[in-house]
């Protein structure tokens, strides 16, 4: 609840089916022409005097790797329609609800730090070499982008997993460390993680198997797993504000119990706590993220959507921002996207992509193909310092 009111969670339910534009894009050859057209083509567009193209990335994007979506058509969403994710007023407010979290953050944790980028984020990384992409915004979390292409700027819009941070101080600590103080205070869950491992419920990279080994899996490495007891889990507290407490904004010593262990004590603290570095639902995005994001839209002639039902305002408002600039916007996602008809209204029925294009195509199937085609077509693309090179894919493992 907040401020009385329950908040509700946007767009669950499956979204209308899209119109494809253009038309030949239904088949993956039509949509690679027109991804080909979009990306090459040079919109006509007052006070914009570079050609950039800004990617926008969801869930989608990170199926492949064996990660959980939200609205997909084997998303949390769908296939759970009671699930209900933690809502940042409660992560603070309330002690259970934190040990409820982490513990099943920490199940979760090691199948989604094994998990690496896929075909997708790959041509997306060859697709920036090419110097096809400006810059990524991504709503994901799980640090993909910047693990595939280093060189390609990444904004994660929500944050992201691979640490947890104080809410009081700010400083922030390596998951996997934390991890390894986790597994140390609940020696019985560290036990139980380990039998789950070994039994390979938790490594599979299917969903569906999970599934019927008896484990809910949802997005963002949270595992539930039915009939456990999550009061006997135990966290810490933050390492820096235990060692000096803060003052508050009137000068007075915060409080930070823990026990003999140092795992956090229900009571009178009033700072310390560690929550996951990413947006949680309720939270608001840092002033100096949108910001970033916004210029980075302002700075585009075209937005390419990929993997993404934009259904959360922060990725919807920035398409709308470049539409609403005359940007040409493409969409690939498999599944209705929120309020998509605004976006493609202007198209007539010869488009051919150059303008925009809605296509629904799996992005790790389709992309390395589109990176195929670009390569024939350019085979000299010039990189930042204007000298002109082959093109060559890049040597992945």
């Amino acid at each position: 609840m907040v401020g009385g009111q329950l908040m509700r969670i946007p767009y669950t339910a499956p979204l209308p089916a899209p119109t494809i534009i253009p038309s030949a894009a239904a088949s993956v050859s039509g949509a690679i022409a027109a991804l080909t057209d979009f990306l090459t083509s040079t919109p006509q567009l007052p006070n914009k005097n570079k050609d950039k193209t800004v990617l926008l990335t969801g869930a989608g994007i990170s199926v492949a790797s064996g990660l959980a979506d939200y609205r997909g058509t084997k998303g949390t969403y769908t296939l759970n329609k009671t699930y209900r994710p933690i809502y940042f007023h409660e992560f603070v407010a309330n002690h259970a609800a934190r040990k409820r979290y982490w513990a099943r953050s920490f199940l979760g944790w090691t199948n989604l730090n094994k998990s690496k980028p896929n075909p997708a984020h790959k041509a997306v990384a060859d697709l920036g070499r090419m110097g096809y992409l400006s810059s990524v915004i991504t709503q994901n979390v799980d640090s993909f982008h910047p693990q595939a292409h280093p060189s390609l700027r990444t904004l994660e819009l929500h944050g992201y997993l691979r640490s947890a941070v104080c809410t009081t101080c700010r400083t922030e600590y390596d998951r996997q460390l934390f991890q390894n103080d986790l597994a140390a205070l609940n020696p019985a869950w560290s036990d139980f993680l380990n039998e789950m491992l070994a039994s390979g419920a938790l490594t599979t990279e299917n969903p569906d198997e999970r599934r019927r080994l008896g484990l809910k899996t949802n997005p963002d490495g949270d595992v539930d797993v039915p009939g456990v007891d999550y009061a006997t889990f135990r966290y810490p507290a933050c390492p820096t504000c235990l060692a000096k407490p803060p003052q508050d904004k009137d000068g007075k010593k915060h409080v930070i119990e823990v026990d003999v262990d140092g795992a956090w004590v229900a009571g009178n603290s009033t700072a310390g706590i560690l929550k996951p570095n990413v947006i949680m639902f309720g939270e608001s995005i840092p002033d100096t993220t949108k910001t970033a994001a916004e210029l980075a839209i302002d700075e585009a002639s075209r937005v390419l959507v990929l993997g993404s039902s934009l259904a959360t305002y922060s990725a919807w408002r920035l398409v709308k921002r470049a539409r609403e600039q005359g940007m040409p916007i493409g969409i690939v996602n498999i599944g209705g996207v929120r309020g998509e008809e605004q976006f493609f209204s202007h198209l007539g029925e010869n488009s051919t992509g150059k303008e925009g294009l809605r296509c629904a195509h799996i992005l790790e199937e389709m992309l390395p193909n589109l990176v195929k085609e670009l390569g024939q077509k350019n085979t000299t693309p010039f990189t930042a310092s204007g000298m002109a090179r082959p093109f060559v894919p890049a040597p992945w493992a």
